[in-house]
């Protein structure tokens, strides 16, 4: 018989990104008495991961619980980013209502209307909280009718239109129900939380089903399952059928050898779990999202929606330059290999495939970000390797003709440079859709723009408009090939010769162009070492010293003056490197190079692809 669990509510913090979601989640853990009164706590308690921290963004979702009077709230926080967009769609499978955050200042943003069709396509109840209302600038009531606005363009029923906006500062930890009353404390959101979000429903008489949504892994036990009951009961030591809707043959008789309810920010074992209760499962070995851990009467798959594909991809390749080796500690095929396919078992959006090369690997995600966050932490853990610049994955139509990746492009600029960004996103072959002013001065542009034509933009962009910029994207689908795109009008300054650079031949050099290298960086024939503005590239030799004689020194050098050279961030590095070219990955450098380093083969691999684009 299907019953209602009052005591647990169930919701995920939905949001585009940087609207708060993280600091919502620290003001209601710290209002429930998860924290001690004098316990020191850093920000943003749920972002553990090290990049998350750096980059202010949250890339794997959270699980969390508190206890509001009677009542345990499974909390979960999601990324707000779009590269991580199938986090979201996957967790929302485990809860039974979503909080909505949305900016008091920005208002409704890109990812706020793709979070959002999520949820309304799963018929989720949905809690609007306007967060920041402190913050200068806020308009917390014309937010509200822009997020009414979206749920009509979103076709919301009327029952899910009728819901309930609160106001918030999550940073102060305060929300109202009235946008003139601040408030005192989180009690308001607590309230329409639990008022709000309906209780978990199920059988807890059935057959156990319970659908694994994210997988969390620990070198002690191994893979950690996580998802809700959603029927019958869970115990230790019970015997269990592994089963999965998209794969009719999976059937695999396991053992639930341990079992974990969450509590604050830790994991609790426990001897069983009924339904609507969020748990952990450790102990199965091949675990997998999607997943439907069942009773072994009548096992039963739950319906899991597929994950939308990739649309970008890059090749991860293993180094071979000169000096591949000697700051890695994994350096070989088979440890890239094992690592890649890894990284699989925990994120659902990424494809990793074989090639014709034992020592390539091509990996496609959802953006640059989810590629980019990917190598970062590879190179932390001590892999070193190459990567090839992210390509587009295109498709075919019925009647042949190339499609490609299409996104929508918001952009937020200072009045004075909305001329330029037109200008180059229409180069990249943009197509304006609308223009409007908005506060402080700023335009916001809305684009529709092939993918391809947003790799390597962002660092143009913010030289651009001077650091002022502002650019969200959202995937809208595939369209008819737009033609070509030239990414970059500069050429690369390449080394001429191996060994170490000196201020003499950098001197020389500067004059050419930019550096990204300084004095007594090793070097090799054929790696990148700067940028020029002429469209071709550059041999330079920055390991060439001064011809000494009686009258000319060494000590002379001292008088060269060199300009401080351009330190690449692993973004700004991808951004620039071009089709013939790679970026090797170490835990301590990054190095732009050559595919291919030899001058003489290079040249002629040049000439011949000349004369096929000519064909």
């Amino acid at each position: 018989m299907i019953t209602s669990r009052e005591d647990i509510r169930n919701v995920a913090i939905i949001a585009h990104v940087d609207h708060g979601k993280t600091t919502l989640v620290d003001a209601l853990l710290r209002q429930s008495g998860v924290f001690r009164q004098n316990q020191e706590v850093q920000e943003r308690v749920m972002d553990s991961n090290d990049i998350e921290r750096e980059r202010g963004i949250t890339i794997l979702s959270k699980n969390t619980a508190v206890k509001y009077g009677d009542t345990r709230i499974n909390i979960i926080d999601t990324p707000g980013h779009a590269d991580f967009g199938g986090e979201v769609e996957r967790i929302l499978k485990m809860v039974n209502g979503v909080v909505l955050l949305v900016d008091a200042f920005e208002g409704v943003m890109p990812q706020t209307k793709f979070v959002l069709m999520k949820a309304l396509g799963l018929k989720l109840p949905v809690v609007v909280c306007i967060n920041k209302i402190d913050r200068p600038g806020a308009r917390p009531k014309e937010v509200v009718d822009e997020v009414l606005e979206l749920f009509l363009d979103l076709g919301a029923s009327d029952e899910q239109l009728d819901c309930p906006f609160v106001f918030a500062s999550a940073k102060n930890g305060i929300a109202s129900m009235d946008p003139d009353q601040p408030g005192t404390d989180m009690k308001p959101l607590f309230n329409t939380i639990v008022d709000y979000i309906p209780a978990p429903q199920g059988d807890p008489d059935a057959n156990l089903q319970v659908l694994i949504s994210t997988i969390d892994y620990n070198e002690y036990v191994g893979r950690i399952g996580v998802g809700k009951v959603d029927n019958g009961v869970i115990k230790v030591n019970q015997d269990a059928i592994i089963v999965n809707h998209h794969d009719p043959s999976r059937h695999e008789k396991v053992k639930i050898s341990k079992l974990y309810e969450f509590e604050g920010l830790n994991k609790v074992d426990v001897d069983e779990a009924g339904i609507g209760q969020i748990v952990a499962v450790s102990g199965i070995a091949d675990l997998k999202i999607g997943d439907t851990v069942c009773g072994v009467e009548a096992p039963e798959a739950i319906v899991f929606q597929k994950i939308e594909e990739p649309t970008l991809s890059m090749n991860f390749i293993v180094n071979d330059s000169p000096l591949a080796g000697q700051e890695g500690k994994f350096v070989t095929s088979r440890h890239l290999k094992d690592r890649l396919f890894r990284e699989l078992n925990t994120d659902v959006s990424l494809r990793v495939e074989e090639t014709d090369s034992t020592d390539t690997f091509k990996v496609s995600g959802r953006g640059e970000l989810h590629l980019s966050v990917l190598i970062e932490n590879m190179r932390r853990e001590g892999y070193e390797f190459a990567v090839s610049k992210a390509e587009v994955i295109y498709h075919e139509d019925e009647n042949g003709k190339l499609l490609e990746p299409m996104e929508t492009a918001y952009v937020d600029v200072p009045d004075e440079f909305s001329g330029t960004v037109i200008q180059d996103l229409s180069a990249r072959k943009g197509e304006l859709l609308n223009m409007g002013s908005i506060a402080g001065g700023y335009t916001r542009l809305e684009f529709n723009i092939p993918s391809r034509g947003l790799i390597g933009f962002r660092g143009p962009f913010m030289t651009a408009t001077k650091g002022n910029g502002i650019i969200n994207t959202t995937f809208t689908g595939y369209g008819p090939y737009k033609g070509d795109i030239s990414y970059r009008k500069t050429g690369s300054l390449i080394a001429f010769e191996a060994g170490e650079a000196v201020t003499y031949g950098l001197f020389n050099a500067q004059e050419r162009g930019s550096l990204f290298i300084g004095a007594g960086t090793k070097v090799y024939s054929g790696m990148v070492i700067g940028s020029n503005p002429r469209s071709e590239d550059i041999e330079v030799n920055v390991c060439k010293t001064k011809h000494l004689s009686n009258t000319r020194t060494s000590s002379s050098d001292e008088a060269l003056r060199l300009v401080p050279p351009i330190n690449l961030s692993l973004e700004q590095a991808l951004d620039f490197i071009d089709a013939d070219e790679l970026l090797e990955v170490t835990p301590v450098s990054l190095r732009i190079r050559k595919r291919i380093l030899d001058p003489v083969l290079r040249k002629r691999a040049g000439i011949s692809a000349k004369a096929k684009a000519k064909k």
